[in-house]
């Protein structure tokens, strides 16, 4: 929560927390216990009348005697500042204002800021779920349950519900395929591929095989393809993906392989000696005013 006295930001979770149960949260200053001095007196008042001086075997133990200490004392006193007796106003002024509790119990979730991928993808514990691809390149808030994987945009509106999927796969809603701004990560797509027919005519064959077989992953591998190209030449390159067409494997992994088991380029020696190379000595004869610059002659003014 931000400290700020006219408008703070309440915690995502806590807000949630809040809207579940109906209730509200009023901030207090920093460092300021005086402000919420009813609810510090509530909770000094049980521990110096409830549990000062006694000691309790269990939990269970406990709770069973502050329930009946609640019943017999606390809610039988006379309240220090209404100066009415506590239960007395509970049942004639406070009950009928209390909400019925929701039917369920507050979700445990854990929830995080995640960026949406140039596929329409965002991965949460390794794996991977669509969202509307209108969003591609921005960044959503994404909430995982034990079962759901619920994302939000930043006003905090659900656009995405998936199931709980394990590492590795990807969950795609159809809705997000056959959407109208699709074509943003199409474009993105075609750009990926152009670059890689770039490289070469197996690289290119291979890269849109590739897709074509691996479908919405195939945006990732084509950046894993483009990595490989910036650290292998194009001619070793251009080898392993046309084996991995004859072999009509798909996978970033076993282009790495093939490229590995091809070996490092040969590297040129440069030769000491041969019949076409002059020694430097003819060079030397040939242009001696390069090896053996005469002084100038400087001409002053008379």
């Amino acid at each position: 929560m931000r400290a700020d006295w006219y408008d703070p930001d309440i915690n995502p979770k806590v807000e949630e927390f809040c809207r579940h149960y109906g209730t509200v949260i009023m901030p207090t200053r920093p460092a300021m216990p005086r402000h919420k001095g009813k609810v510090e007196a509530g909770v000094k008042y049980g521990q110096n009348n409830a549990l000062k001086g006694r000691k309790f075997a269990s939990l269970a133990e406990q709770n069973l005697f502050l329930s009946d200490w609640e019943r017999t004392v606390a809610d039988t006193r006379i309240h220090g500042t209404t100066r009415q007796q506590v239960i007395k106003v509970f049942n004639e002024v406070e009950r009928s204002k209390l909400l019925p509790l929701p039917a369920s119990l507050f979700p445990v979730f854990e929830e995080a800021p995640r960026s949406v991928h140039r596929d329409g993808y965002v991965e949460v514990q390794r794996a991977y779920y669509s969202v509307p691809p209108e969003y591609v390149g921005r960044q959503v808030w994404v909430r995982w349950e034990s079962r759901l994987i619920r994302v939000f945009n930043q006003r905090r509106e659900q656009i995405a519900l998936h199931a709980l999927a394990e590492p590795g796969k990807f969950t795609t809603d159809p809705l997000h395929q056959h959407s109208p701004y699709r074509h943003v990560i199409q474009r993105n797509l075609d750009y990926l591929l152009d670059r890689a027919r770039l490289i070469g005519k197996q690289t290119g064959t291979w890269a849109e095989a590739m897709v074509q077989h691996r479908g919405p992953i195939g945006t990732r591998v084509l950046h894993g393809l483009l990595s490989l190209a910036g650290k292998h030449p194009v001619a070793a390159l251009e080898a392993a993906s046309e084996k991995a067409l004859h072999h009509g494997t798909w996978r970033l992994r076993d282009l790495r392989t093939l490229l590995e088991r091809a070996g490092p380029s040969p590297q040129l020696d440069f030769l000491e000696t041969h019949p076409l190379i002059r020694s430097l000595d003819a060079y030397e004869a040939l242009t001696p005013d390069c090896f053996n610059p005469q002084p100038k002659t400087v001409y002053e003014p008379t």
